[in-house]
């Protein structure tokens, strides 16, 4: 009897308590999974603050003192703007646009852009200069990107002042990628450029958009011949000048990180009947250069 009571007592006990012993492992359950979910919302949180923080690593490990000491670097798009793929279809042919927030004026202009691409072999893309007669500060060309990296432009104000864009670029192996073209067939073209005016619609006395193209397979030194398995040695623009009836438009200093055959869009504003120079000079000592007549008065619109 007294196990069969036993025995009925737990039977008992198991049936009416057993809505309350689900509701038990279903909220257990429920506890569990919002604790896992919890746990790694906060791994995942970790995680892109851990990335976020380390994009920066090398910005401030030198680079950032290497180029601009102990300056003040405002981080603002109010002055100018990075314009740059998030992710590069072509880590060799990265497109990289800098707009300009403020006009180019005698009282205040953009001065200089640094463009720099944090963990490339060499971070320096360019150093450009700029002055009123440019007009607009803008710029774009195309640049090799060698791993995940910030990319971010420095634009120098003429009282001094240090003004930041940035943005980060996932892109692997541009810098060691083979060059797009026959080397032997771009070497019978070194040196040749193309300058074009983009003057249509364009207001007297207001910028207008220029393009200079030049033939220059820009070799980084990284690149490996597929036939004898050597590193074809570098040889890269070093220097761009561009002026418009001797006067300053537009002037750069350059590395291996500027893509194959560069390609550089920048404003300038003719003032009379004049002629655009191009000279560029590239590593191995060899300059080339372009001389493009402009007629303001018959290829702007009034």
């Amino acid at each position: 009897m007294t196990i069969a009571n036993s025995t009925n007592h737990a039977t008992g006990c198991a049936g009416p308590n057993r809505p309350e012993g689900e509701r038990v492992r279903k909220l257990s359950h429920r506890f569990f999974v919002a604790t896992i979910g919890f746990v790694c919302l906060w791994m995942a949180t970790m995680g892109i603050a851990q990335a976020d923080s380390s994009q920066d690593v090398v910005w401030t490990g030198g680079l950032k003192q290497m180029f601009f000491g102990d300056r003040t670097i405002i981080e603002s798009e109010d002055v100018v703007e990075l314009i740059a793929p998030a992710r590069a279809e072509d880590a060799a042919v990265v497109p990289i646009s800098i707009s300009a927030k403020m006009p180019q004026t005698e009282d205040r202009y953009i001065r200089e852009l640094t463009l720099l691409i944090d963990r490339n072999p060499v971070p320096l893309g360019g150093r450009f200069q700029f002055s009123p007669r440019s007009g607009r500060a803008d710029l774009a060309l195309r640049v090799r990107v060698n791993e995940y990296t910030p990319v971010r432009v420095i634009a120098e104000t003429n009282d001094g002042k240090l003004y930041m864009s940035r943005r980060f670029v996932k892109a692997s192996g541009g810098c060691s990628a083979p060059p797009g073209t026959n080397l032997a067939a771009a070497m019978q073209r070194l040196g040749n450029m193309k300058i074009r005016v983009d003057a249509k619609g364009a207001l007297p006395s207001s910028p207008v958009l220029t393009q200079l193209r030049v033939s220059h397979p820009n070799i980084t030194g990284l690149q490996m011949d597929q036939l004898t398995r050597l590193y074809t040695p570098a040889h890269f623009i070093r220097k761009i000048e561009v002026t418009y009836n001797g006067q300053a438009v537009m002037s750069g200093e350059t590395d291996i990180s500027i893509s194959e055959n560069p390609s550089f869009r920048f404003f300038f504003v003719p003032t009379g009947k004049g002629e655009l120079v191009a000279v560029i000079e590239d590593s191995n000592g060899l300059t080339f250069t372009r001389r493009q007549p402009f007629d303001p008065s018959s290829e702007l619109a009034d």
